[in-house]
């Protein structure tokens, strides 16, 4: 079963780091071995959705960050972090993020 991340919504010039917890599902001394994120298009229309991630994701203890970056107005993405663990577990969190206008 995949789990939930709460991600923020972002301006569509701004870059921006999410993260994922992965605390909960690790058993105590549990670590993260690999870890990688990847975007598809929830609703809306964006050709290139894997454009957003920009370059790989980095892993601090059981936390999962990666910058995303530009993305298409008006377009929900579902973003999924996928890791392994010092255990054999795989793991993942999705989230949806959507990209606002930018203000004036």
């Amino acid at each position: 079963m995949t789990q939930r991340a709460e991600l923020p919504n972002k301006l569509a010039s701004e870059t921006k780091t999410v993260t994922f917890d992965f605390t909960s599902l690790l058993a105590i001394g549990e670590t993260i071995s690999t870890q990688t994120c990847t975007a598809t298009v929830y609703s809306g229309v964006d050709a290139s959705p894997s454009a957003i991630i920009s370059g790989s994701a980095s892993a601090s203890g059981a936390v999962v960050s990666q910058k995303i970056t530009a993305g298409t107005v008006g377009v929900i993405y579902s973003v999924a972090c996928a890791i392994t663990t010092s255990a054999g577990q795989t793991l993942k969190l999705v989230g949806f993020l959507a990209v606002l206008p930018d203000l004036p």
